[in-house]
Order: C-alpha cells, then structure tokens, then sequence
C-alpha cells in the first residue's frame, strides 16, 4: 500500500516538473479561500450538512426518542451493513444520516415502536482518509474523525521530520475536475500570519526535506511566498 502511495506521489511531483518547465499557466486563489474537492460529500461531513453518504468504517451513534436502550453505536462494515438492535442488518452504505434515520424510523414503527424518532450522529467518518508523505515522522494514510486542519492532520503523522523543510508543505487536490495544489509555510500558520486550511478526504499532503532539488522544490520556487492554491 505504501509502495503505490509513493509511486502516486512521485507521478504528482512529475506532473508538476512538466508543468513548470513548460511555463503552463496557472490559476491561483488565496490560501485563506482554499475550495473544498470536487466530492461535495466530504465537505459535508465536515460541516453538518446533510448530503454527507456515509461509508465503510464511519462510526455511529444511534438513539431513538424516549427509548434509551436502544441508543448503541455501530460501525458501517465493508459491506456497508450496519447492526442495529431489534432490526438487525440495514443498508447504511450510500445513504445520507436523514435517509437512513428514516429508514430506521420506518423499520422500528412496522412491528416495535409507535411514531419512533430516530437520531444518528457520525462519531468518526473513518471512511474519508488523508495521505501524507515526505519528510514526515510516520508517513501514511490516516482516517479524518472529524473537521481537520493543516497543522492538525501532521500531527497525526507523529509531526514533521527533523530534516523536513517547514516551508515546504504542499497540499494536492482535485476541485472542479483540475488537480490543484496549495504550498505552506508551517512556521507561518503556527503564528498565524498564514490560514491553516481544512483538510478533506483524498487530499494528499507532501513535506519536502530541506536542501533537496526535486520536482516539489521546483514548483515551490515558481509560486509566491504565501498560501495560494492553483492548478497544475
């Protein structure tokens, strides 16, 4: 697994050292701005919104109205199937948290319960992953349990290596169907002068180490100083 997130990786850093020998144009927006993927269920499961799909290993917390032994938390299995008490085996896979706390409603109130008012909370949406690679202390791929930031989602990578250039972060993504990339400076957002953006399910975050000469120093060095996301 760890070997074909490196060679995903090494075919982004390429992708840019053939965008930056060409002179391909760029369009760019102020890290502050940084725009959610192009997967609008990842940003919801960030924000409350109820468009979120929920996934395998998202984690649930299910109660219904007035009935406290029913309230348990459950995970979504890879199959999509969850276990819920009285009902057994229900499709969560796919639905979003309204969808599926009617369909439970509907299930209880056919033999169990009169008007029941089902409520579902997602405890971790283990099903949206980050990859961070580089000069990282524990590089990998690592479940987002909730809204995550930056500075947040490195130091679920145990932090930056000792050799790491603080400077040199970048943050892939794909919005509206172009893969795009943001470059930071950790030094900046800890004090503040630079936004610690939002991290989404699928971005790829890469450290460079310092005093390298590889295709990531190139890119870092054709855009400004600042936080700026902009296509490849």
């Amino acid at each position: 697994m760890k070997k074909t997130w490196l060679l995903f990786v090494a075919l982004l850093l390429t992708t840019l050292m053939t965008a930056c020998a060409s002179g391909a144009s760029k369009r760019a927006m102020m890290g502050a701005e940084l725009p959610a993927p192009d997967t609008t269920t990842a940003s919801g499961a960030y924000e409350g919104a109820t468009d979120y799909r929920l996934g395998s290993q998202d984690l649930l917390e299910i109660s219904v109205f007035g009935v406290s032994e029913l309230k348990h938390q459950t995970r979504v299995n890879s199959n999509g199937l969850i276990n819920v008490p009285l009902v057994g085996s229900v499709m969560a896979g796919g639905k979003t948290v309204p969808e599926l706390e009617k369909e439970l409603a509907r299930k209880y109130a056919e033999g169990y319960l009169q008007n029941p008012q089902v409520s579902i909370f997602v405890t971790e949406y283990t099903s949206q992953r980050v990859t961070l690679e580089g000069a990282i202390n524990k590089p990998g791929i690592f479940p987002l349990t909730g809204k995550t930031s930056l500075l947040q989602a490195i130091a679920m990578a145990q932090g930056l290596h000792e050799l790491a250039d603080p400077s040199g972060i970048v943050v892939f993504r794909y919005v509206n169907g172009e893969r795009m990339a943001a470059a930071f400076d950790m030094k900046a957002v800890r004090d503040g002068s630079m936004p610690d953006p939002q991290i989404y399910g699928d971005d790829v975050i890469v450290v460079e180490r310092s005093g390298s000469r590889s295709a990531l120093r190139e890119f870092l060095k054709s855009i400004p100083a600042f936080a700026l996301f902009m296509a490849l």
